[in-house]
This record gives C-alpha cells, sequence and structure tokens, in this order.
C-alpha cells in the first residue's frame, strides 16, 4: 500500500521514515530510526509524527515489548503481510522477527470468537544466541 492509497501526502520525510522501516528486519524504536535517518529529517519530533500517521494509515505497526519503549515496523513487511512472532532478548534487548515460527489459534471455550490469526501478538523471551554463548563461556 503506498501512501497516497492510505490517504497520506507524500513528503520527502515520510518517504524516509516508511523506507526506513522497510529496510529493517526487526522492529525498530525512535530514537533508532532518527539516528539511521540523521539528515533526511529536519528533526526526531518529525521521524515521530510520521511514524504515528504512518501506524494510523495501516503502513506501519507499533509494538510494545514491556519496557515502554514502543518500535515500529512497516506493515506487510514480513512474508504473507501478517502478524508474526518476535524473540526478545534478555540479557541485551536485541530483537528478532520470527518469520518462521507459525502460531494458530484453536476455538475453545476461552477464545473470543472474534479474534483473529492477524490480531495476535506474540512475544518469546529469553536469551540471544551470542548472550547464551557469553553466559556459557563464563560458567
Amino acid at each position: 500500500m503506498d501512501l497516497r492509497r492510505a490517504g497520506l501526502r507524500i513528503t520527502p520525510a515520510r518517504l524516509a521514515v516508511l523506507a526506513a522501516l522497510r529496510g529493517r528486519t526487526a522492529p525498530a524504536s525512535h530514537a533508532d530510526l532518527a539516528s539511521v535517518l540523521g539528515s533526511a529529517v529536519p528533526d526526531r519530533a518529525t521521524v515521530y509524527r510520521n511514524l504515528v500517521e504512518l501506524v494510523k494509515a495501516g503502513l506501519a505497526r507499533r509494538r510494545d515489548l514491556g519496557d515502554h519503549v514502543w518500535r515500529f515496523e512497516a506493515s506487510g513487511a514480513r512474508p504473507g503481510g501478517k502478524e508474526h512472532p518476535h524473540f526478545l532478548c534478555t540479557a541485551c534487548g536485541s530483537l528478532t522477527c520470527l518469520d518462521t515460527l507459525r502460531v494458530s489459534l484453536r476455538r475453545g471455550t476461552r477464545v473470543p470468537r472474534a479474534l483473529r490469526d492477524d490480531a495476535v501478538e506474540i512475544l518469546v523471551k529469553g536469551l540471544c544466541d551470542d548472550c547464551q554463548a557469553k553466559r556459557d563461556r563464563r560458567e
């Protein structure tokens, strides 16, 4: 989906923010994106405003991983354009998309009928390979 079809004006800053999101392999914080964009976008407030507008227009998704830092990713940038699980390293904070992990919902007595597979957010936490290797070397 492009900006015009989403009802957004095409501006250099918005194009830069969207391109930065689409170029990422995992959700990124506002600070990460502002740093990557550098002089392509006038200031951090402009980056944030554009992120919020992209989320409202359905071109991006916003993630809350429980650490009070919003992370953003382009909608439809992953295979199938659907929701997918994420892995958060509890030691270094790295975030990885788990595109190949498939999760399906089985209807049961405690699952609301209105719940859709594409509206479920799953976060798996643990140690990434690098942090696990560091821990193993210390032990």
